[in-house]
This record gives structure tokens, C-alpha cells and sequence, in this order.
């Protein structure tokens, strides 16, 4: 990851948050962990007026968490994750597995928009990815979610998201992507962020990621029929 411009180095940060949940159903600690994460001091020290800090949304007994790098504009408004054209990409993904986004779980490793300097009577134009610093103080937030869900899988969505899942394991996307990997004992795949696929949009993209999607909806026992495995193949 390239180190961020002087002028957007964000303000030291306070060791991560130990997050201890409280006893009771899923319902309920899941409940306990929003109200920690979208209230906590930092959190919302690294909100802008009138912004939201998002944790996560979904199904709590979710087979697959997909995990993304940060909210965006859309998504510090309604405090929801992947709501923008990203987000919209992402719950077609999704059908194309044979689900709905209502039965997946879906966060991010940080839990505020990364700020840009931007004057207070302006919106913030652009976004830049989390620094290690920031990633680190909301990994403790993301692994209680991931504790609440006990996911089969967890797909990682981009650079960023395995970067701060994995760490240092690897050095490319390229090289992480379409293998499986761990994160606290739960299988991974890392693959493209769908925003790369707004951008890029070829068939060969979208193929590389829908083989790795594949590969999840194998390992988590889905269905897959002949026209769902011949997704974006070149005719």
C-alpha cells in the first residue's frame, strides 16, 4: 500500500479497542457490538457532522461474510455498508450465486470514511484507502462480528480488505487471490473489490472474479449449474 500524501496523514490513534461482548443470542450481541462501534469515542472522532459510523449488515447465521475496505459517501449517510454503485454491484455478485444480499453478512475492515483534508462547509470529494494504523484500530470490531456470525467463509473484497485480514502475507492481490487462505481459523478467499470491476469492466475481470466466487460456492456446499459456471467466458 503506498504511503498517504503529508497533507492527508490522519491523527494518531489510540491502542485498538478490546471488545468483550455480553452474553445472549446472536441478536443480542450483535445489537451490543453496533452500539460500541457507531458510538465509540474515536469512531465517531473520525466521523464528519451529520455522517455515520457503519458496522455491518445481514443475515447472522450468514454461511458467507463478505468483507470490504472502508464506507464511502453513500455509505457514511445511511450508515450501511456497500449501498453506493459498488455495493449495487456487489448484491448482483451476489445473486449470481444463487443468494440475496439478505443472506449474507456484509462490513468493512474500518468503520468511518477515511477523511481527506476538506474544508468543514464542503463534502469530502474522493476517497483514499485506510492507513495500517486505522485498519488496526477497527480489526477488533470486524473480528466480534465475524465471532457473532461464525461464518463458513469469509470472502475478502480487494487489497485492502486482505491486507487487513491477512497482513503482510502477501504482496500482490494477483498473487493472494483465487487460493484460499485463514483468518482466525476461518477459510478465506481473497478476490477483486467490485469497484475494480466498475472501473476496469472487462470480461476477463469479471471472469477472475466470478472463478474465485465459483470456488466459494463449492466450498460452501451451493449449487452451481452449467450456465452459472459459464459466467463471462469468452465466446
Amino acid at each position: 500500500m503506498k504511503p498517504l500524501p503529508a497533507a492527508a496523514q490522519v491523527a494518531s490513534l489510540p491502542p485498538p479497542p478490546v471488545v468483550q461482548l455480553p452474553p445472549g443470542d446472536k441478536a443480542t450481541r450483535w445489537a451490543a457490538l453496533k452500539q460500541l462501534a457507531t458510538t465509540h469515542p474515536v469512531c465517531l472522532a473520525n466521523v464528519r457532522p451529520g455522517k455515520k459510523a457503519v458496522l455491518g449488515v445481514g443475515a447472522l447465521d450468514a454461511q458467507i461474510f463478505f468483507v470490504g475496505e472502508a464506507p464511502g459517501a453513500e455509505e457514511e449517510v445511511a450508515g450501511e455498508p456497500f449501498v453506493g454503485p459498488a455495493g449495487q454491484l456487489l448484491t448482483k455478485m451476489i445473486g449470481g450465486m444463487g443468494l440475496k444480499r439478505e443472506q449474507v453478512y456484509i462490513g468493512n475492515i474500518l468503520c468511518w470514511r477515511p477523511q481527506m483534508p476538506t474544508p468543514d462547509w464542503m463534502e469530502q470529494i474522493g476517497n483514499r484507502p485506510p492507513t495500517p494504523e486505522e485498519m488496526a484500530f477497527c480489526l477488533p470490531f470486524l473480528r466480534a462480528s465475524i465471532e457473532i456470525v461464525r461464518p463458513a467463509l469469509i470472502v475478502a473484497l480487494g487489497g485492502t480488505a486482505a491486507q487487513g485480514l491477512l497482513g503482510t502475507k502477501f504482496t500482490t492481490l494477483a498473487a493472494a487471490r483465487s487460493r484460499w487462505h485463514e483468518f482466525d481459523g476461518t477459510p478465506l478467499m481473497v478476490t477483486y473489490h467490485p469497484s475494480y470491476l466498475l472501473r476496469s469492466g472487462t470480461t476477463k475481470s469479471k471472469r477472475a472474479v466470478w472463478e474465485d466466487l465459483l470456488q466459494v460456492m463449492e466450498r460452501a456446499g451451493l449449487p452451481i449449474s452449467d450456465k452459472q459456471r459459464g459466467y463471462f467466458l469468452e465466446k
